[in-house]
């Protein structure tokens, strides 16, 4: 098989291979080998044994060239990569490579595929060819990657175009890579894309396993398709491949979100007549559908039985419990199973706290919510814009405007702290904010906000955008909340227009909020240099201008 030419990277790539060929990795006028390790104690161990044992290779023979030399550099970056510091082995394979030490496929594929996890299709593209010129035969391992990464980058079609390319040129993939391959189609909801694959892959001599079936079944189900994930099911069954836990819990989890308590206990039948013992997340989906249709006593019954069916319950047992409790006005008997999971060690999550602060605030218990916020402090968890908003809410509703103009300062400035400014942040109007991190002020008053050089990953909600995002400049608008339908709600930017977005290398998401038309006149969107986007609905848009994408645009 041979690899002569590929096309698949941002702005089509040729890799052919080429004399002045060189991968993008920052040049170093030093010989040694130097990192900056986390802070995490086992992160920095193994960075000084890695620093040491390269360093120390070079001390005893100035310019290792063998196999073993080849072969150590490849554990430590192995190691690198296992601890997600894939930067750091990128710098290792490059100083490697000043040190006269070629590379193996082995350090190629570890340098394509840290390329790859940093979402750089364009230089694990640079990598194959690199391995191409040196002579070596991508693998298995080379070629799942990049079709991994294609598939996290939005280019769904461009990995399947790969994908046929490869095997048009007589490249055998395993189980393992086509069940990389159905996972990434459809994380990015490309469900019937994953569906033709799995389709397909017989005819390519490899047997679909029970893995890629529940892969797409979940897609199928997060798509409120489970009539179509249970004819997949039924697929399975025919082709004698055994569904297993994870199965049946997928379809048990999709009935009982729609209310289908009797079919949930017709599966479960199911799944113990054939063997496949129900764990700790099947009864958990089951207490989770009998308090969506009211059996509040079936719910409490199925929870106070666990143990006897040799099932522990976990904290997420203990939240849908508490959050179906709280939901039916019981929040006394919620408060006592919370207390309960401290007594068994178990300790509650961001969930388990926001249904119970819900529920105190529906009860008019406001200090005993306000109380239990900073308990979760205490106890490492942060709370986030839910639990702001159903405070803030319950209070303004209630007339204790000063309780909730406090609250909704301390969230502004926690967030603020959360967007990863690179300079200081300067914040008019929250002196009174107690937090460490809001004393040191950029927000001129609070109405308009100006930014330079954001780096963040998204906007947060209680901001909107105004008018035109511009060489890293960020114009924003605070809006003030208001209830809506009684809930918190945050105005959308109803009048825009015209938008143009641009040099922001990191956003993400413009907005938090779900559920709101935020931009519902928008006609006119121009784009250039933001690579990782993914937009909101846009019902009124009639012309994109985008210049400058790169290979990570979702639009």
């Amino acid at each position: 098989m041979s690899f002569s030419v590929l096309s698949y990277a941002a702005a089509s790539i040729t890799l052919s291979p080429s004399k002045n060929f060189c991968l993008p990795i920052p040049n170093f006028n030093r010989r040694r080998f130097y990192s900056q390790p986390n802070s995490n104690s086992q992160l920095h161990h193994n960075f000084i044994v890695a620093n040491s044992s390269f360093n120390g290779m070079l001390d005893i023979n100035p310019t290792p060239s063998s196999s073993s030399s080849v072969f150590e550099i490849g554990k430590m970056l192995g190691s690198l990569v296992r601890n997600k510091q894939f930067q750091t082995a990128i710098s290792l394979s490059h100083q490697m490579e000043l040190n006269g030490i070629q590379p193996n496929l082995v350090t190629l594929n570890i340098l394509l595929n840290c390329f790859c996890q940093l979402g750089q299709l364009n230089y694990a593209f640079s990598v194959l060819a690199k391995i191409l010129k040196l002579g070596y035969q991508p693998n298995t391992i080379t070629v799942t990657a990049l079709m991994k990464c294609m598939c996290v980058c939005g280019q769904i079609k461009k990995a399947l175009d790969f994908h046929d390319d490869v095997i048009s040129k007589g490249f055998q993939l395993n189980q393992i890579s086509y069940g990389i391959l159905i996972d990434g189609l459809c994380k990015k909801g490309e469900t019937t894309a994953a569906l033709q694959v799995l389709r397909r892959i017989e005819l390519l001599m490899v047997e679909p396993n029970v893995v890629m079936y529940n892969t797409v079944i979940h897609s199928l189900c997060k798509d409120k398709l489970v009539s179509h994930a249970f004819h997949l099911y039924s697929e399975m069954i025919v082709k004698k491949i055994s569904p297993n836990v994870f199965t049946f819990n997928i379809l048990i989890r999709a009935l009982s979100k729609e209310g289908e308590t009797r079919k949930v206990r017709n599966v479960l039948a199911v799944m113990i007549k054939q063997g496949v013992k129900p764990d700790v997340v099947t009864y958990t989906s089951l207490i989770d559908g009998y308090f969506l249709v009211n059996e509040v006593n079936m719910a409490k019954y199925v929870f106070n039985t666990l143990a006897q069916r040799g099932v522990i319950p976990d904290v997420n047992s203990y939240s849908v419990m508490i959050n179906g409790l709280c939901k039916k006005k019981m929040v006394d008997e919620a408060m006592t199973l919370f207390k309960e999971m401290y007594l068994k060690n178990i300790s509650p999550d961001i969930v388990t706290y926001n249904s119970l602060i819900d529920g105190l605030c529906k009860e008019g218990l406001f200090d005993e919510a306000l109380s239990l916020m900073l308990k979760m402090e205490d106890n490492g968890c942060t709370p986030n814009g839910i639990t702001y908003a159903t405070l803030i809410h319950a209070l303004s509703r209630n007339g204790k405007n000063e309780k909730a103009d406090k609250l909704h300062r301390e969230m502004i400035a926690r967030e603020l702290r959360e967007l990863q400014l690179g300079g200081k942040l300067h914040i008019k109007g929250l002196e009174n904010v107690s937090s460490e991190y809001a004393k040191e002020a950029i927000l001129i008053g609070l109405k308009g906000f100006g930014m330079k050089g954001y780096l963040g990953i998204h906007l947060p909600h209680w901001m909107r955008i105004i008018l035109v995002f511009w060489k890293a400049w960020l114009r924003l608008y605070f809006t003030t909340a208001e209830t809506v339908s009684g809930f918190l709600h945050m105005r959308a930017f109803v009048s825009l227009k015209m938008l143009t977005l641009s040099s922001l290398p990191n956003l993400e998401k413009m907005l938090r909020t779900e559920g709101v038309e935020m931009l519902p006149q928008l006609s006119y969107l121009r784009i250039s240099c933001v690579p990782k986007l993914a937009l909101p609905s846009l019902p009124s848009l009639e012309i994109i201008d985008a210049g400058g994408l790169t290979s990570q645009c979702i639009i």
